[in-house]
């Protein structure tokens, strides 16, 4: 059977309801846009990351009237991250604010979360949400460009055409419609493989923990009253069966020794243990007609971080404002909102270049497999430790940005550690220049295209 036309056609059809879909469906809902948002599946995500909010984007969401969505979801306040280092811990604080409050991220379920999201996003005026699967996109054979998508309705189990004047695909690391829009293609760098801990004491309450001994690192942080997140990076799974074996005999005794008899009771009571692949995308300018690509769609970095959604909020902030109606009034203006698309994929680069950076980075660093790699992890935790992580709050949108470890004695580490952002972002467009014979990336206007 034919596919059954709708007769409304929207300002914008949003495939996705998750972190960014719900976001830019209230940003442009406010702004007047009339907005349809298709999720394959309404109820509550079970999922083992995008639970840590930095403060960088709770500032986001508040600029988007989404602070309320922080609230009655049992989230954990928190202050910063202490890293543990072979046993010994390195407290990285966030900042002092401007008003002289300390910068505070939240921790919280990622399903109650994005529950909340969808919510504000049916309250906003102009928004519809339904629960469809997209099947494919509209396009207009002669000029190419997007028209809408095909989606199968979950009541009925009908095909519809739901045609938008823009069509946003923010349907995350695994999209169906990236390859329409670029010839990218993720690079899985490792797995994370998550447990939750219950009521386990963490060595530095209301902080993140990455825990660092001989074994790539383990992340820990409080994400309700009784639950903790436990996230191993796996640069590799065992064969079946090895898992838990590996998680009991290998990484349980490189865990601080209040959080082990937890992390075991965890491990053996698992019927499973939730996987998800840890992923690095590059994003690339929108060109295509009608159509935009945003979120994990679009860019990924390694979560070890924790700034995907932070980088997703200020992403749909700056984009509701450049796509305001005062600068595109109608978005069948395709080469008003191109344009728009352009200046986007550098302006971004203020905040997302940063975190960016930082995962590959300290990921490359944090998981060091050979010797030479050891010598800079070590180097970061001389001196003033916390200095190579400043960006990590997601509330610096700098012009320079360059590593700064612990003084003239580790010179060496400043160079190479250099070089390691050098190696993983040149794809990313950026400009690498010279600042004291150290490379430095520049995210300023010199490196726009």
């Amino acid at each position: 059977m034919s596919p059954q036309p709708h007769e409304t056609t929207h300002d914008v059809v949003i495939v996705g309801a998750g972190i960014m879909g719900c976001a830019l469906a209230v940003a442009f809902g406010n702004q007047g846009r009339r907005v349809l948002v298709l999720e394959r599946d309404l109820s509550e995500p079970d999922r083992i990351v995008g639970e840590l909010l930095q403060p960088g984007g709770v500032e986001a969401l508040e600029k988007l009237g989404m602070r309320d969505c922080l609230e009655d979801i049992d989230a954990i306040p928190v202050y910063g991250y202490e890293t543990i280092y072979h046993g010994e811990p390195v407290t990285i604080p966030y900042p002092w604010t401007s008003a002289g409050k300390k910068a505070e991220g939240r921790a919280f379920h990622h399903g109650k979360f994005v529950q909340k999201l969808r919510a504000a996003a049916r309250r906003t005026p102009n928004v519809t949400l339904l629960e469809a699967t997209a099947k494919d996109i509209l396009r207009d054979e002669a000029s190419l460009q997007v028209l809408g998508v095909l989606a199968t309705e979950k009541s009925s189990k009908t095909t519809h055409t739901y045609r938008g004047k823009l069509t946003v695909s923010a349907d995350g690391y695994a999209s169906n419609f990236r390859k329409r829009c670029t010839t990218r293609k993720p690079v899985v760098r490792s797995t994370f493989v998550g447990l939750q801990l219950i009521d386990v004491k963490l060595p530095s309450p209301n902080h993140g923990h990455i825990i660092m001994g001989n074994n790539p690192p383990v992340l820990l942080y409080q994400i309700g009253t009784h639950e903790t997140r436990a996230l191993v990076d796996m640069p590799s799974l065992p064969p079946s069966g090895q898992l838990k074996p590996y998680l009991l005999e290998i990484v349980a005794p490189d865990l601080p020794a209040q959080v082990q008899p937890a992390f075991r009771k965890a491990v053996e009571a698992a019927d499973r243990l939730p996987s998800m692949p840890n992923s690095f995308l590059p994003a690339q300018a929108n060109d295509t007609p009608g159509m935009i690509l945003l979120g994990d769609a679009m860019n990924m970095r390694h979560p070890l971080t924790g700034g995907g959604m932070t980088v997703a909020f200020n992403d749909a902030y700056l984009l509701s404002h450049l796509l305001s109606p005062s600068i595109v009034p109608d978005f069948a203006d395709t080469t008003a909102v191109l344009e728009q698309m352009r200046l986007f994929h550098w302006d971004r680069k203020s905040l997302s270049g940063v975190v960016n950076i930082l995962a590959q980075a300290l990921y490359a660093l944090f998981a060091a497999d050979d010797s030479r790699l050891r010598v800079l992890q070590m180097g970061c935790f001389i001196g003033h430790a916390g200095q190579p992580v400043g960006g990590l709050d997601g509330l610096r949108k700098a012009g320079w940005t360059w590593f700064q470890l612990a003084g003239g004695r580790q010179r060496r580490h400043i160079h190479q550690c250099a070089r390691l952002v050098r190696a993983d972002l040149v794809q990313e467009h950026w400009r690498v220049v010279s600042h004291d014979d150290v490379p430095v990336v520049w995210a300023g206007e010199a490196s726009r295209r």
